[in-house]
This record gives C-alpha cells, sequence and structure tokens, in this order.
C-alpha cells in the first residue's frame, strides 16, 4: 500500500492538483485586488501631482484633495490648446479613460501618437503622444499653476514625472519624479528634496522668450535665474533630465501651450 502511494503517477497527480489549487488562489487574489492595484497606481499619480504643486498633505484622503484642488484637461499638443469634444471622442473611442488618462499607453498606440526622429527625440522617448493630460489649479477662474508631465531617459531607465509652473507660465514651481530606475545616491538623487528645490523659481524664457532652463554640469551660477546644479556623478542622468524638461517646454511639447496661455494672461 505504501509503495502504492509512492507511486509516481500518483506524486505527479499531486504536484498536478498543487499547482492547480495554487494558481487558482492566485488568479482569484489578482482578479480580486485588481481594482484596488489600479486605485493605488492612480493615487500615486495624484500624489506626484500634488507634490509638484506644493499642495500634498499627507494623513489626508489623496482623492479628496485631488478632486478639491486639481482640475483635470486633456490637450492637443500640436496645436497647443485644450482638446475640443470631438477630440475626447476620439480618445475614448480608442479605449482610453479621459478622466484618467494613460498618457503611456496612448503613446504606443499609432493612431494617437507619432514616431520621432532622431533628431527631435533629444529625450530619447521614440514616440510622442498626439494628446496629454495637465492639470490646473485655479483661483477664482485663472490658473494659479499648471502641472505638466515630463519624461525622457537618464541613464538606466525613462523617469516619469510632473513640472509645475506658475501662472505666469515661465516661473517653475516644482518638479518631480513618480518613476524611474536610476542608481541611488547618484542618478537616484532626483528624489532628494534637496535637488527638486532648485528648481523652485527658476525660470523656463528668457527675456526674449527664449527657452533657457538648463541643468548644468557642476554648480549654477550664483544668481541665476534659468540654470541648476547637475547632480554630482551622475552626468548622464542630469544630461537626461535636461533632455526631457526642454523638449517637454519646448514646441514638441507644450511650448505651445504655453505661449498661448500667457497670451491670454491665463
Amino acid at each position: 500500500m505504501s509503495a502504492n502511494n509512492d507511486s509516481i503517477q500518483k506524486t505527479l497527480l499531486v504536484a498536478v492538483l498543487l499547482c492547480l489549487v495554487c494558481a487558482i488562489i492566485v488568479a482569484g487574489a489578482a482578479v480580486g485586488l485588481r481594482d484596488k492595484q489600479n486605485e493605488n497606481k492612480a493615487n500615486d499619480k495624484r500624489i506626484a501631482v500634488l507634490q509638484a504643486a506644493g499642495l500634498y498633505e499627507p494623513g489626508k484622503s489623496v482623492a479628496e484633495q485631488f478632486a478639491a484642488r486639481i482640475t483635470t484637461r486633456i490637450v492637443n499638443l500640436d496645436e497647443g490648446r485644450f482638446a475640443t469634444e470631438a477630440e475626447l471622442a476620439e480618445i475614448t473611442a480608442a479605449g482610453l479613460n479621459v478622466a484618467n488618462f494613460d498618457q503611456r499607453k496612448s503613446s504606443k498606440m499609432p493612431e494617437l501618437s507619432e514616431r520621432l526622429s532622431g533628431s527631435e527625440d533629444i529625450a530619447s522617448i521614440k514616440r510622442r503622444e498626439k494628446y496629454a493630460a495637465v492639470y490646473l489649479v485655479e483661483n477664482n477662474g485663472a490658473i494659479e499653476t499648471i502641472v505638466l508631465p515630463v519624461h525622457g531617459y537618464g541613464l538606466w531607465s525613462t523617469l516619469y514625472g510632473f513640472m509645475a509652473v506658475q501662472g505666469d507660465m515661465n516661473t517653475i514651481a516644482g518638479l518631480g519624479f513618480y518613476a524611474h530606475a536610476e542608481t541611488p545616491g547618484l542618478g537616484g538623487e532626483v528624489d532628494n528634496p534637496k535637488w527638486k528645490g532648485l528648481w523652485i523659481g527658476k525660470k523656463l524664457f528668457n527675456e526674449n522668450g527664449e527657452l533657457a532652463i538648463a541643468v548644468i554640469k557642476g554648480s549654477a551660477a550664483e544668481g541665476s535665474a534659468h540654470q541648476v546644479d547637475g547632480l554630482s556623478g551622475a552626468t548622464l542622468t542630469s544630461r537626461g533630465v535636461d533632455n526631457l524638461v526642454k523638449f517637454w517646454i519646448g514646441e514638441q511639447g507644450f511650448g505651445k501651450l504655453l505661449t498661448q496661455l500667457k497670451g491670454q494672461g491665463a
């Protein structure tokens, strides 16, 4: 009897049944927790937006903070304006949620993005989405702060983050990254509050309206309105941040939108 229980057939049967039970448990957990996982991802992004705008209050409901202070708008990047109803319908028809716009997903969809040439792609993103979500902090109908999504390649990874710009469409209110895989202690210092603080108050454009913000090697000139210190020992990550900021604030990114909003006295 004992020998029969130790047969290869019974051993394989037990192994198969055990694997099947485990698979069912794991699959059930994944399905059951999917909504919670999606909500956590959404909250991570909301926190990053609120932090960039200097509005995040730890300990309070993220969803409530976001809903109370932030207005989400979809932007047509080619024309530098807020999307029309027809364009929002186009996004919805492509299977994307306008209220919680997935910009990463849209950049991989041929109908909602375009491939960049080498000279255009200074941020090394390969494809640029046609539409982007921006986040507004408004006061009596006027834009007090606009938070722009930015991303680009550093040394080891694509950095995803947000840059907040004051209502003059020129003064930086904050910059932060919520996803990257740069080297801890080197390129990972993009998360250092001290370095992020260097961006606050810097100007994107010079007196002639030319894009002038730059991450430089070493330390910025004293009193410079446009230079930010590079990260020590992380030249390629610093260069990547410089390139991604210039791309997304330039004509390929949100440059046209910022110009139009400034002209409208946002």
